[in-house]
């Protein structure tokens, strides 16, 4: 047989070698290697879009105008199988029962409370209809709709769960719903008649001064905000009489303080020493545990039951989605709901979904310049992404809007900056010592809030469903 019709790979193997071997010449090359990677680096736009504020003594007072709250919160409710109760002291979440504080006429207020399942498409009360009880919506999703001038029908919210409706009815025997609230999806209310509220008000009179006391409240010159009203005058001639004012302020305002992320960064001398080059091993490991400190800091600001964005909106600035996904209609109405809105906050995947109901009705959303990169817009506000707003079992999330800034009575990142050993703005890296193994020890730490001046600064549209709808 001869060598032209052997196989190419045995000619190849048998043939012997003509030069050095690309492997053999490795050993003697310098290898070009990337910085360390880090997959948990986001964007970051909250950090970057927040304005910074000095807070210096490590805490920041918001002091307001005196605000007459008049309990417009969420009330929550506790399940034992197919049987719903409201929390009694959750109770005090409504008007004519916010300040109360004797737990046993609570309870037995949530004790009259009776339950109604209800089903998408009921329709719970009609307009005009007497108002003789109050609903509270345990589970489940509730429109509210009116009728407009002509006639038709319009759509004024969404009540989700914790929300009610109907509470003039406990105190006004003469109440009559001026909306209709039709069941979106099945679900669980609990209702509170008049009659049993005027029996326990009856037996309880310390209940019976307090809605006497809160009537009278109720009854003061107020703005549509809830501040107590400055009174001016306006429009007249001549030598008028003037009417005196003063504005008060809040006595107990809330105070911001800082709260802190650290960890404890070890590195062995021997590693810091001899392997140095072409990277700064030190270097190189500080930066990103870093990066990893400010994921975690924008996380808290999202997420911390004190002080993050999604736990201190404030519950009217808090709206539902009308049918489950965002439509263009709810993005306006989250946006109507403050001036100078700067930014909407949305998780990735929402925003995807806000571009689906954007095309479903033949729009494109627009795209404005924010430094240099193109970012996605509504009415020409952007649309950032965050990763750190949670999404839920049921694939629902929230989109946040905000205004920003001292000067606009808006949301403000808290931090001190100055500090000993500062690497960043707000950061420091502190020398801790070498121990008997030799690993050198140092204290990352960084400190920050965030506070909300005004109620209307930050809003949010919950419960919006991210999933696509499969057809």
């Amino acid at each position: 047989m001869s060598v032209d019709s052997l196989p190419e790979a045995q000619t190849r193997s048998d043939a012997p070698q003509q030069s050095l071997s690309t492997a053999a010449a490795r050993n003697l090359a310098t290898t070009t290697k990337s910085a360390p990677q880090m997959q948990e680096i986001t964007s970051r736009w909250l950090l970057r879009m927040l304005p910074w504020v000095e807070a210096g003594g490590g805490a920041y007072r918001v002091n307001r105008r005196l605000r007459h709250t008049l309990g417009d919160g969420r009330i929550d409710f506790v399940q034992d199988g197919a049987t719903v109760r409201v929390i009694p002291r959750e109770l005090t979440e409504l008007a004519v029962l916010r300040g109360f504080t004797d737990t046993d006429v609570l309870s037995t207020l949530a004790d009259r409370c009776a339950q109604l399942d209800f089903t998408a498409g009921d329709v719970l009360v009609e307009r005009g209809s007497p108002a003789d009880r109050i609903h509270l919506i345990a589970h489940g999703r509730v429109s509210q709709t009116s009728e407009g001038k002509y006639g038709e029908r319009v759509s004024v919210a969404v009540l989700a769960d914790g929300g009610h409706f109907g509470e003039r009815a406990l105190t006004d025997p003469d109440a009559r719903h001026d909306c209709t609230f039709t069941a979106e999806t099945s679900g669980t209310l609990l209702t509170l008649s008049r009659a049993d509220f005027t029996a326990v008000q009856a037996s309880a009179p310390q209940l019976r001064a307090h809605v006497e006391a809160v009537g009278s409240r109720t009854r003061q010159p107020q703005t549509k905000h809830g501040e107590a009203e400055i009174a001016v005058k306006a429009g007249h001639v001549g030598e008028a009489e003037l009417p005196a004012t003063f504005v008060d302020y809040e006595l107990r305002p809330r105070e911001y303080e800082l709260a802190v992320a650290q960890t404890v960064l070890r590195i062995h001398t021997r590693v810091a020493d001899l392997y140095n080059d072409p990277m700064d091993q030190s270097a190189e490991q500080l930066r990103l545990v870093v990066e990893a400190l400010r994921e975690r800091q924008e996380h808290e600001l999202i997420n911390n039951r004190e002080f993050g964005l999604l736990h201190n909106v404030d519950f009217k600035q808090r709206i539902q989605p009308r049918s489950g996904p965002p439509t263009p209609d709810d993005m306006d109405e989250l946006l109507c709901r403050r001036r100078g809105t700067k930014m909407f906050l949305a998780h990735p995947r929402t925003i995807a979904a806000i571009g689906r109901g954007l095309n479903a009705c033949g729009l494109y959303p627009d795209h404005v310049d924010l430094g240099g990169q193109s970012v996605p817009a509504w009415r020409g506000v952007p649309i950032l992404p965050c990763n750190k707003i949670p999404i839920s079992e049921e694939q629902t999330s929230s989109i946040i809007a905000m205004r920003t800034g001292e000067k606009s009575q808006g949301v403000i990142g808290l931090r001190q900056t100055g500090l000993p050993d500062e690497y960043e703005p707000g950061l420091s890296v502190r020398f801790m010592g070498i121990n008997e193994q030799a690993v050198t020890s140092y204290l990352v730490s960084t400190y920050y809030s965030a506070a909300v001046l005004l109620p209307d600064a930050l809003g949010v549209m919950e419960n919006v469903q991210i999933a696509p709808v499969s057809r």
